[in-house]
């Protein structure tokens, strides 16, 4: 029998599955979707990852094949180009547009995905950073990260001290939105604007699995990806000649396959430098996800195998449903 109307409710529900890469988010939000299909409720899943939206990265994504997606609608997967620098303010406003979409739809959006600032700006808002001057952005991005961060710990001493001297695109954000605004970043992030929390009725669930357990999947899965497709998928990058500044280039696997094509290491050395990305990648999440989110979030902290994920994925319906 058919489910009550979603697209009604006061409070419409949204399903939240989030947590580090290779956790389980992909399988459980399918099998979430499942288990709302057998009540008569259909899902949507709809993509989270900042690496899963680029059309070029399909494998080193680990973007869900058609296999994995198992029927069910998937949304905001590889669907930017890797010659655009897609962020989170516009993930937030088509992450809306998708949401809204599924609801008229009578659907439940499942969100699904690792990357925090993504989520963050979508339930709770995004700054109302304007534009930045270009030639102060241009000015910023051609210095070395340690002038920039010398720049920034006079201009913004507080946002010098909590980021590391060596992430040059945080701490040149940090700068640029200094000097060309007049404020610092922070002081626009006390302004966000434009969140959805207050509007839906959300059943978050964050995958916290065992490290030893979580580092062994990263290394694993780089390794099928270095033979499954991942070097061909960087060639072809490499042929269209993008700008080496845009996410897509950065993203985990691509620098070190780049350097194993250009001969400067071997393919073995190349994986090596990719497995020990992603697990500090995977670490860096796992520290978000654990402190940042809600204390009432529920965290599954075990390992996760088919059984335990259709457990979870009975208990996320039924909150959905039962609100």
């Amino acid at each position: 029998m058919a489910s009550p109307s979603l697209s009604s409710a006061a409070r419409p529900p949204i399903a939240l599955i989030a947590g580090p890469t290779a956790s389980g988010k992909s399988a459980l939000a399918v099998a979430l979707a499942k288990a709302l299909r057998d009540v008569g409720t259909n899902g949507v899943v709809i993509n989270a990852d900042a690496s899963q939206v680029y059309a070029d990265l399909a494998i080193l994504s680990a973007r869900p094949s058609t296999e994995e997606m198992a029927g069910i609608p998937h949304r905001l997967f590889g669907h930017i180009d890797g010659a655009e620098a897609h962020n989170a303010a516009r993930w937030a406003d088509e992450a809306r547009a998708a949401i809204s979409d599924a609801q008229a739809a009578d659907m439940v959006p499942i969100l699904v995905g690792g990357t925090g600032l993504y989520l963050r700006s979508l339930l709770y808002g995004i700054a109302p950073v304007p534009e930045i001057d270009p030639a102060v952005r241009e000015a910023v991005r051609a210095m070395d990260v340690a002038d920039a961060h010398a720049a920034l710990a006079a201009a913004d001493p507080a946002a010098a001290a909590r980021l590391n001297p060596a992430d040059r695109t945080r701490v040149a954000r940090a700068l640029e939105v200094v000097r060309s605004t007049g404020r610092t970043l922070a002081d626009w992030q006390a302004a966000q604007a434009g969140g959805i929390a207050g509007e839906i009725a959300l059943a978050p669930f964050l995958l916290l699995p065992p490290r030893d357990w979580l580092r062994e999947r990263c290394d694993l899965r780089l390794d099928a990806m270095f033979d499954g497709g991942a070097i061909a998928e960087v060639e072809a990058l490499l042929a269209r000649r993008l700008d080496p500044d845009l996410p897509v280039m950065r993203a985990i696997g691509v620098p070190q396959i780049a350097q194993y094509l250009r001969g400067e290491i071997d393919r073995a050395e190349a994986l090596t430098l990719a497995q020990a990305a992603t697990r500090q990648y995977a670490k860096r999440q796992f520290t978000w996800f654990r402190h940042q989110p809600p204390a009432d979030w529920p965290r599954h902290t075990e390992s996760l195998n088919k059984d335990s994920i259709n457990k979870i994925a009975i208990i996320l319906r039924d909150m959905l449903l039962t609100g």
